[in-house]
């Protein structure tokens, strides 16, 4: 089953909706990520889990306001992980 949820996140000086999505049979340390930019261009990206733990952004040619919300937005699927276990 795919599994996909969508949050607002502040980032780049506005409201963004953050689309994440995890494919089936994938672990919990990738998560495919959408949103748009200023212009409506929709900018796609995946987002892993390093050694550390810590999520990261897979893509190096992305705008500044989404390495600067990779932080954030790795709270984001920590959040959606705690309730998808609280949930089962």
């Amino acid at each position: 089953m795919n599994i996909y949820f969508s949050k607002v996140v502040k980032a780049g000086e506005r409201q963004r909706e953050f689309n994440f999505r995890k494919l089936s049979g994938a672990d919990d340390a990738s998560y495919y990520v959408d949103v748009n930019d200023d212009k409506g261009n929709r900018i796609i990206f995946s987002m892993y889990r390093d050694a550390e733990g810590k999520w990261k952004t897979s893509a190096q040619k992305l705008p500044i306001w989404i390495h600067n919300a990779e932080l954030v937005l790795g709270e984001v699927i920590e959040t959606h992980l705690k309730e998808e276990k609280a949930i089962k």
